[in-house]
């Protein structure tokens, strides 16, 4: 094969592979083959000049910095939209439409969404891109023909056949949220600054004098229509039929565009574009409605620097600005405490925010989020409002600083916050309302005290009517306090009451994985049931004692010791085994032994024919202990298929890593336990 086919050959091939990734969302080779096509592309290129191409592929990485953008004469106008903010604004156009060109019935308009981005125009010549520039003001852009070159999905030549000798293709260039929040990631491990939004990350993109860093961003592109045609075969008669037909030349369309019938029609396609907005994996915002017939678009024409056929349909805006009046925080179910922003109030995403998350106090300083600041509040569908930004030159002189309380608001317990969470939780679990419900209904699971038929419903009624306060309360309740509540019958109530005295009888393990402490799971609890023997021996160990079980590090230790350092915690504990709740205690017990006796596991991905709950009972049957999380206190991480971060931790702790088949070797009763340290 001579160096012009395989040339050929390879672009045909990338240019496909590009299309399954960027238009279907479907790859069929990993990047690394990907990589090895396009590399040779490029190597046959270097070595063969003449074969160089505007439209091969290699043209996407971009080239050398250049001084300035050139400035471009747009051929046809880049004109705006009038803009409809009110269904009586989109029936008026409607009339205007239809008074425009004598008709007496619905028409049939184009709807399809607004994008956020940067508006473009791109020349094909004989079906080659050539050219293309910005909006600018609508009738001189910037010319950023080599960055456009290098978004992924804008097609280098076109596909198919029919295409005319010249064809402006206008459309907007974006970035997909997704791909945005992976930037901004990657912005922030390497300490540079993050972009506010998806428009502003691709507006900033686009403009990079240096479009190999416009390469570097994940940017795409999609048309809505076109400027100048020059040799086109034939003339769609719609806007519907145009786009249908610039889809069929590779160019990306909004597969959410629609044909739809007078005023009802489209506001009917606004109500069901604006449900799925935030779903929508680009930001929109509004739609735009065009008439449907070209020839009726040439004849309503133009009016001052708008087209009188088309209107954009916008939303309430997502991003507003107000004031900071101060902050609050709240508690969760699970005891995370949550700064909320108090602000004045404020109309946006079509509603009236009075209030917006601020996360937690990591983002309140990441962000520099002060009492009194003016700040940018953003409200996207049904999302709740977060503040997003603040307007630092607005900020008054005597701002305060928020500072996180040391005590739970709800309870009065202690904050407690772990070195490697961003949360500051309230201690008081047991004891604390805003945490009652989730206590209870842990403590009741089938791996904790197992109450048979305490479930969700049943919870939320007796702490919504204050029967149950603590889980020692669950031991006190009769048969008239639960025949009171809905939907409980005599016979349901003697049901729950014998499932609560059968509970009674426990183990130290399951009593104290009840307790819902933080970072305390089954194997912890029964690591410190064997460890101890006793309850009180838990109780009143400090965090170095407590270190000397397996598998319980500074954290775990540090989350025990804050339990059991609350009073209302004791109180609950001392409620319980005064109505009853036992356990046999006795002498701490030796593990058993056996070749993986004193070793931790961590088990991680999916396995080849061992499950999560097989691997676990294999290992402790061995004498060895599995852990949720890797430590240096871990002796081996068990990495099977699609392993996470637990592996990623291994590796930089140098934590010996071992197969399903390894782990049987090790396991093997046969031998002795080998030591891979």
């Amino acid at each position: 094969m001579s160096a012009s086919e395989r040339v050929r050959e390879l672009r045909a091939q990338i240019e496909e592979h590009n299309r399954l990734y960027y238009e279907l969302d479907a790859p069929t080779i990993p990047d690394a083959e990907y990589d090895r096509l396009f590399r040779e592309l490029q190597d046959l290129e270097a070595a063969n000049p003449d074969l160089a191409s505007p439209d091969s592929p290699t043209q996407r990485v971009g080239s050398a910095p250049v001084a300035q953008f050139r400035s471009v004469a747009h051929r046809v106008p880049m004109l705006s939209l009038n803009n409809a903010f009110s269904d009586e604004e989109v029936v008026a156009f409607d009339r205007r439409v239809r008074d425009g060109l004598g008709a007496k019935d619905e028409i049939s308009y184009s709807a399809e969404p607004k994008f956020d981005g940067l508006a473009v125009t791109l020349t094909y010549e004989s079906g080659v891109f050539v050219a293309g520039a910005t909006r600018g003001d609508g009738f001189t852009g910037e010319e950023v023909t080599a960055n456009l070159r290098t978004v992924g999905n804008l097609p280098l030549r076109l596909r198919g056949e029919g295409w005319p000798r010249l064809l402006e293709v206008r459309g907007e260039v974006l970035m997909l949220r997704s791909d945005f929040v992976r930037l901004n990631s990657r912005q922030r491990e390497k300490g540079e600054k993050e972009f506010v939004n998806p428009r502003n990350a691709a507006a900033g993109s686009l403009r990079q004098l240096d479009s190999r860093v416009t390469a570097g961003r994940p940017l795409r592109f999609f048309a809505y229509g076109v400027g100048v045609t020059d040799g086109l075969p034939a003339q769609p008669e719609t806007h519907s039929d145009l786009l249908d037909l610039l889809s069929s030349w590779g160019l990306p369309v909004a597969g959410e565009r629609r044909r739809v019938n007078g005023a009802a029609g489209l506001l009917e396609y606004y109500v069901d574009i604006g449900a799925k907005r935030s779903s929508l994996p680009f930001d929109i915002d509004g739609v735009v409605y065009k008439l449907d017939n070209l020839a009726g678009q040439e004849r309503l024409g133009f009016v001052s620097r708008a087209p009188r056929f088309a209107i954009a349909h916008k939303f309430p805006a997502e991003e507003a600005t107000t004031k900071l009046l101060g902050v609050d925080v709240q508690v969760g179910r699970t005891g995370a405490l949550t700064p909320v922003a108090r602000l004045a109030p404020v109309f946006v995403g079509g509603v009236t925010v009075t209030n917006a998350t601020l996360h937690n106090e990591d983002e309140v300083r990441r962000k520099d989020v002060r009492i009194g600041d003016t700040v940018v509040v953003r409200r996207a569908g049904d999302v709740i409002p977060e503040v997003v930004r603040v307007v630092t030159e607005l900020r008054p002189a005597d701002a305060t600083s928020f500072v996180m309380p040391t005590d739970c608001p709800v309870c009065g317990s202690s904050v407690v916050r772990a070195e490697d969470e961003a949360v500051a939780r309230c201690s008081g679990g047991l004891y604390c309302p805003a945490q009652r419900k989730q206590a209870l209904l842990h403590f009741a699971s089938r791996r904790a005290m197992d109450i048979e038929g305490l479930g969700d419903k049943l919870v939320e009624q007796l702490v919504d009517t204050h029967v149950v306060r603590t889980p020692a309360d669950l031991y006190k309740l009769g048969v008239t306090a639960l025949i009171e509540l809905e939907r409980m019958a005599e016979k349901s109530a003697m049901n729950l009451l014998a499932a609560i005295e059968k509970s009674k009888r426990t183990t130290l393990a399951r009593f104290i994985y009840a307790l819902g402490i933080r970072n305390v799971g089954e194997t912890t609890a029964k690591d410190l049931a064997r460890h101890f023997g006793v309850l009180d021996g838990i109780m009143m160990a400090d965090e170095e004692q407590l270190m000397r079980v397996s598998d319980v590090g500074p954290v775990v230790a540090q989350c025990l010791r804050q339990f059991f350092a609350e009073p209302h915690n004791i109180e609950v504990v001392e409620q319980l085994r005064a109505a009853g709740v036992t356990w046999e205690e006795g002498e701490p017990t030796a593990a058993p032994g056996g070749p993986a006796t004193g070793k931790v596991f961590v088990l991680t991905g999916t396995l080849p024919s061992l499950t999560r709950d097989d691997a676990k009972a294999l290992i402790e049957s061995a004498g060895g202990k599995v852990s949720g999380s890797v430590s240096k206190k871990t002796d081996y991480v068990v990495a099977g298929a699609e392993a996470g971060s637990k592996l990623e931790k291994a590796e930089q702790l140098g934590i010996a890593i071992i197969d399903e088949a390894q782990l049987r070797d090790l396991l093997n009763p046969e031998g002795e336990m080998r030591d891979e340290n």
